[in-house]
């Protein structure tokens, strides 16, 4: 997996400062279920191919992040996504971190600063 989305913070706007017990974390690795599953219209057993997991690990993720998922929308509670998207293998680094293959020769991803709070971790 070499996912990484655009937003990581998402919630109800205007709500003030936010408390830890209203809010969701979700690991990319749970996203990106959702992402094959639901987006993509893949089954468990392809979404587990492509993974690189068991099926019953992708049910276990698909089960947990929807649940999170409608506990955001439902209790009004941020979500927060966590992770690089990047298993350590992909990296090359048994800790982590690292280049996505896609990314050019330079890390150039595209992606620009942000302030602290302005819906990127």
């Amino acid at each position: 997996m070499c996912f990484s989305p655009e937003y990581r913070e998402f919630g109800p706007l205007g709500q003030g400062p936010w408390t830890w017990e209203r809010t969701i974390h979700m690991p990319l690795e749970e996203l990106e279920t959702i992402r094959l599953i639901d987006l993509e219209g893949l089954t468990q057993e392809e979404c587990a191919a492509r993974m690189g997991v068991a099926r019953s690990t992708v049910q276990r993720m698909y089960q947990e992040a929807r649940r999170k998922v409608a506990e955001s929308l439902v209790l009004g509670k941020r979500l927060i996504l966590h992770g690089d998207g990047r298993r350590p293998e992909e990296t090359g680094n048994p800790a982590g971190g690292g280049e996505c293959p896609e990314e050019s020769a330079g890390g150039e991803t595209g992606a620009e600063e942000w302030p602290p709070g302005w819906g990127r971790l």
